[in-house]
């Protein structure tokens, strides 16, 4: 018997053995290899999370039959969204008067803190509920490798980040003079705003495991919604979401 390590696959997953590079997944895995990147396809993808985001993961089970996972291996959406959190960094620079310094700053902070490390997180904690609450019972028709995979988790939060990024990064900056306002329908805007970005990520988290067929019970991800439509419309009272959120974010 072979004790080298090995990267078969057992049961419908990869071996503990195998090596750690192995294990990453190949969204990261291909990161830097451009030339293989299909950006016209991503740029397809991000077009229609905005318009028909259900469009987007009519193609999961062709990717599961062909590659033989849910998740996608392609990082070019990853770039693409990335590119457009520099352009947004740099956009809230101008209108901030930062630094060139605090201005690369800012973009480190968009693209590694606010979208990476936080899909991350996201991603594990999706993983982790997912396969422990919502995964329908054995049967014979069941695939034994049927549980969410961390990195199809990360490719709901990229594909539900994204309607979120064109709302807080990109609509809150052109209105920035109105949302900033101390009167109610500024306030009114600012806090919708802010609404309507968190709702979006939300169905969004909803429609990407629901279109895996070994999950049940999808509805539960939806419930975040209550609190976040109970929050606005406690701020409409008199709270500005939107001021106090980019006074704590941007430290002024």
């Amino acid at each position: 018997m072979s004790i080298l390590p090995t990267a078969a696959l057992e049961n419908g997953t990869r071996s503990s053995s195998s090596p750690p590079a192995a294990r990453v997944p190949p969204i990261f895995r291909r990161l830097l290899k451009f030339q293989q990147m299909d950006f016209e396809l991503a740029a397809w993808q991000l077009t229609y999370l905005c318009l028909a985001p259900r469009r987007v993961y009519r193609n999961v089970y062709f990717h599961k039959q062909t590659k033989n996972t849910w998740a996608r291996d392609d990082p070019a959406i990853l770039v693409l969204i990335s590119a457009c959190l520099a352009v947004a960094a740099i956009a809230w620079s101008v209108v901030y008067a930062f630094t060139p310094l605090q201005a690369l700053r800012l973009v480190f902070l968009m693209i590694f803190r606010d979208f990476l490390l936080s899909g991350a997180i996201v991603a594990s904690l999706l993983s982790f509920f997912a396969n422990r609450a919502l995964l329908s019972p054995p049967s014979h028709t069941t695939p034994e490798d049927s549980t969410v995979e961390w990195a199809y988790a990360f490719d709901v939060h990229i594909n539900a980040f994204f309607p979120l990024y064109l709302t807080l990064y990109l609509a809150q900056l052109f209105l920035i003079k109105i949302v900033l306002k101390d009167n109610w329908i500024c306030m009114w805007l600012g806090n919708t705003l802010w609404l309507a970005a968190f709702a979006q990520y939300t169905y969004g988290v909803y429609l990407g495991l629901s279109a895996l067929p070994f999950l049940i019970r999808t509805e539960l991800l939806l419930f975040p919604l209550l609190p976040l439509v109970a929050t606005y419309i406690v701020s409409l009272v008199g709270f500005n979401i939107a001021k106090r959120a980019l006074a704590l974010y941007f430290g002024s």
